[in-house]
């Protein structure tokens, strides 16, 4: 395989057409009468997700023709395939569809560059608003993209603070994340909750939103590339609940263990969680 393709503005901003060219095939099904599936997980499908998985594959396919492509709509290689990749792109082309069937907005298109196991490209496309949030951690680039506006992203400090804010699921969780979360308020003076579907979560931290997102409960490594690589190009990381790093590829499955992402990396996190743990 060739190396890392040179991303210059010029691929960056096909990059961003292929993201809005979904986000458009999503919002025309969106205000449709459409029919949902059901996957083999019980997960739903709708025609928006596979009309976001066809333009992104094709747009990648005709950019970057030697990076394989790992969508949650494709067939997902054997690991033995897989394990010799040094970098792919990885896309979820709808997190958030039960957000998408319930029709509250809280859905996103994900496209990350995975390098050597490491999310370093994300974009997270949001139909509804017309945003992308773009991540480049080669380039040290993290902005919020409307139309013609760019905002640059940087996660917010600990620095001197007392209270949290924190991102949580609103369609996962349950009493494990309450429990979590009761633990944690025994180490701050406060903390307030905010309920977001999709890789929004991760997005928020990375825009200064919030300071803290714990994950208690399945998902899958396509769910939060994107938006992961966002968040560490904003100054935020995410960590598995043993305190290293999140690495993707590393085994057959590609679903993710429990883990919490945060905005500002310096704050001493791992001894916090392992206390609390």
């Amino acid at each position: 395989m060739n190396g890392r393709p040179t991303l210059n503005n010029q691929d960056l901003a096909k990059l961003k057409k292929i993201v809005l060219d979904a986000c458009q095939a999503i919002m025309e099904i969106y205000e449709t009468e459409f029919s949902v599936e059901l996957k083999e997980d019980e997960s739903p499908l709708t025609k928006a997700d596979l009309a976001s998985h066809e333009i992104i594959v094709e747009g990648l396919g005709r950019l970057f023709p030697d990076i394989p492509i790992l969508s949650e709509e494709s067939t997902v290689p054997e690991y033995d395939e897989r394990s010799t990749w040094s970098e792919y792109w990885l896309v979820d082309p709808l997190d958030g569809t039960k957000e998408f069937v319930n029709r509250n907005g809280e859905f996103t298109v994900n496209i990350a560059l995975i390098r050597q196991n490491e999310a370093v490209l994300g974009l997270v496309g949001v139909p509804v608003a017309g945003e992308v949030y773009i991540g480049d951690l080669d380039e040290g680039l993290a902005v919020l993209e409307v139309d013609d506006l760019s905002e640059e992203l940087i996660g917010r400090s600990m620095a001197g603070r007392s209270e949290l804010t924190v991102v949580a699921s609103r369609s996962h969780g349950g009493a494990k994340l309450e429990d979590f979360l009761m633990k944690m308020k025994k180490q701050f003076a406060g903390i307030e909750k905010k309920s977001v579907g999709s890789s929004l979560k991760l997005c928020i931290l990375a825009s200064g939103g919030a300071d803290f997102y714990p994950r208690i409960g399945p998902t899958n490594e396509w769910d939060i590339a994107a938006a992961h690589a966002v968040l560490r190009a904003a100054g935020g990381e995410l960590f598995e609940m043993s305190g290293q790093p999140k690495k993707y590829n590393t085994k057959e499955s590609l679903l993710n263990d429990d883990f919490f992402a945060v905005a500002d990396n310096s704050y001493q996190w791992g001894a916090l969680i392992k206390e609390i743990s």
